[in-house]
């Protein structure tokens, strides 16, 4: 198969999924179409795997995923490619380069924002300092505190986009590093709670800078089902309101489809993630009638 079919053909299969209620059919006129492309959990794949890999042989690799994006940005312009984190570790690349690969690669790929995971300080947060020249995209983490750090002021909270007359506003959220990252390594970072940040994010997105669209970019996980109090993109998109789209990571959970959560005004929401190593690209379209009401679909497409 063409993989210019593949990719119709998935985004045909998943236009059931909509987001607030108002489906396609809604339109009077014809919708701008804003279009959002993920990755998370690269972890430093920048091959395709083998043909005789057990798992995902002829899956993934940097030049494939540059080709879906290049067929996609053609399709529509108007489109952001953003990252949830842990680009950094899993391969000898990351042992050699130390994270510059991969941020080279990714500024070619031409992504417009990332946040950071935890594995993205297993060369310390002085080393993942050292490679920031070589992205030539910008990172956001709102309930990172470097401010004591030497990632003071080059990691902001979030980050505005102008699409086709549309407002598009990301702010990035990050995993409790105690006890999962060495104290070594992450140093005087603090940690603040995700939920209350995640709140006031969205607050100031909204009624501050007026955005049309609203995105959490996480590495928060997907969902603990065994640990029902730790924080997860399910439960913050339950209990926060004006967040469209939270694209996470860390737990590496592949879906189908962007999952539909009711948020705290019992509106629709989507949670995505793509799994890990590149194997897939998430794809979501948002459609905005004339008064900038919305509706989504969203796939996710093998690499």
């Amino acid at each position: 198969m063409k993989r210019r079919d593949f990719i119709q053909q998935t985004a045909a299969a998943a236009s059931l999924v909509s987001l607030g209620g108002l489906g396609l059919t809604s339109f009077t006129s014809k919708p701008k179409k804003i279009t959002i492309l993920h990755t998370n959990d690269v972890h430093s794949h920048i091959d395709p795997f083998g043909p005789d890999d057990g798992r995902n042989p002829n899956k993934g690799g940097v030049a494939r995923r540059a080709s879906l994006i290049k067929n996609i940005r053609q399709e529509n312009p108007n489109t952001l490619l953003l990252d949830a984190g842990d680009i950094f570790q899993g391969t000898p690349y990351f042992n050699y380069y130390g994270g510059e690969l991969e941020f080279k690669l990714m500024s070619m790929l031409k992504y417009d924002l990332a946040t950071i995971g935890n594995h993205d300080f297993d060369n310390g947060i002085d080393g993942l300092y050292a490679q920031l020249p070589h992205a030539k995209f910008d990172f956001v983490s709102a309930n990172y505190d470097f401010s004591n750090t030497i990632l003071d002021t080059h990691v902001k909270p979030y980050k505005t986009f102008i699409r086709d007359g549309i407002k598009v506003g990301v702010f990035g959220l990050g995993i409790q590093l105690h006890g999962l990252v060495d104290n070594n390594l992450y140093k005087e970072t603090k940690y603040l709670d995700p939920t209350e940040t995640a709140q006031d994010m969205s607050r100031i997105l909204k009624e501050n800078e007026q955005c049309d669209l609203i995105i959490c970019l996480s590495h928060l996980g997907y969902n603990y089902k065994h640990l029902p109090d730790k924080i997860s993109d399910l439960k913050l998109a339950e209990t926060t309101k004006n967040i469209d789209l939270f694209i996470g990571g860390h737990t590496h959970t592949f879906l189908k489809k962007p999952t539909v959560v009711k948020n705290i005004e019992n509106k629709n929401t989507l949670v995505n993630q793509v799994g890990c190593y590149g194997i897939n690209l998430g794809k979501i379209d948002f459609y905005f009638d004339i008064d900038k009401n919305k509706s989504a679909n969203g796939t996710s497409i093998i690499v």
